[in-house]
């Protein structure tokens, strides 16, 4: 019978540490790129230009078409071509690089139809208002729609990140090494994978439960 033998995970607090950087790193930034691309996506759908629109529209449905782990190898196989052609052979971590564009470009996807939801749930009649007194188009969106925009759609676009935290560990198809993978291979190596995982996982559960705990409190905050 497997007995479980946690006393490796003390000393590979320190590797685990390091992968857990790489995963807050892939996150960050995604959600950072993601929600500015992905605004950028929701107001050219929104816009009356028919071709803007139809190019969004394109890109959006493209990306949620495509499940991420193959959206992660795609850009695995592209990115360290184009770094290549632009800076030579000094790029730096090719899977680290191909990662952060990849999750950037997928979750921009996602968030440009939170947005573009949370853009549509302003009244009408705010855009009036703001067009009446002598506003322009854009100034109208940037100052009055998105500011309140960004305030509905709060708790969905965290609840988004929530699950982006969760989706960084498919970047082991390429081999970096995030939290999760560090675990596993820390795991395989002293023989005590079991051990590992589930210490993983209960790490997982810990950030990712706390987050929701946050998200609902938002949730009620903004229902009153």
């Amino acid at each position: 019978m497997y007995e479980l033998d946690w006393t490796s995970i003390p000393g590979a607090i320190p590797l685990l540490l390091k992968g857990m950087m790489t995963t807050l790193e892939v996150t960050i930034t995604a959600i950072i790129v993601g929600i500015i691309w992905g605004t950028v996506l929701a107001v050219a759908r929104l816009g009356h230009n028919p071709v803007l629109s139809k190019l969004s529209a394109g890109y959006v449905n493209l990306f949620r078409s495509v499940p991420l782990v193959m959206v992660i190898l795609w850009f695995y196989l592209i990115v360290p071509q184009a770094l290549k052609a632009i800076f030579g052979d000094d790029i730096g971590d090719i899977r680290l690089a191909s990662a952060l564009v990849a999750f950037a470009l997928f979750e921009a996807a996602y968030y440009s139809e939170i947005i573009r939801a949370g853009i549509q749930s302003v009244p009408k009649g705010q855009v009036s208002a703001g067009l009446a007194l002598g506003l322009t188009q854009g100034q109208t969106m940037r100052m009055i729609v998105l500011p309140q925009a960004f305030r509905n759609m709060t708790p969905l676009l965290l609840t988004q990140a929530i699950i982006l935290f969760q989706d960084t560990s498919l970047v082991y198809v390429i081999g970096l090494s995030d939290f999760f993978g560090t675990a596993y291979k820390v795991g395989d190596r002293d023989g005590r994978l079991v051990e590992l995982l589930l210490f993983a996982g209960a790490i997982y559960f810990v950030i990712c439960f706390s987050a929701s705990q946050l998200v609902k409190r938002l949730q009620a905050r903004f229902v009153k």
